[in-house]
């Protein structure tokens, strides 16, 4: 099974500047050693069980939340049985089918 779970966390009533604190909620899922992506808007990460997955997200938010008086998480959640790889899988399909290889 494959589990992505892409989120964002934002820290409310810490100022305009949130971008050290959101740095917090990236370092807790890099140092989870599973594959992870993050862009202008979520964090990707995939793990091969739910637990395991969500078990890094609830630790980052977290992380966010020692430092922040309140907070708010968005999630989407991919879960799908028989398939490992889906983080670069998914990306390098919409690649191909760009660059008109279909």
């Amino acid at each position: 099974m494959s589990v992505l779970i892409a989120f964002s966390v934002t820290p409310l009533g810490s100022g305009e500047e949130v971008g050290a604190l959101v740095a917090e909620a990236v370092r807790v899922v890099r140092a989870s050693g599973l594959p992870n992506r993050t862009d202008a808007m979520f964090t990707t990460v995939e793990g091969e069980t739910w637990d395991e997955a969500m078990a890094v997200v609830k630790a980052a938010v977290e992380a966010v939340h020692a430092r922040s008086p309140r907070t708010s998480t968005v999630i989407k959640i991919d879960w799908r049985d028989g398939v490992t790889g889906a983080l670069d899988k998914k990306v390098a399909s919409v690649e191909h089918h760009l660059a008109g290889l279909d």
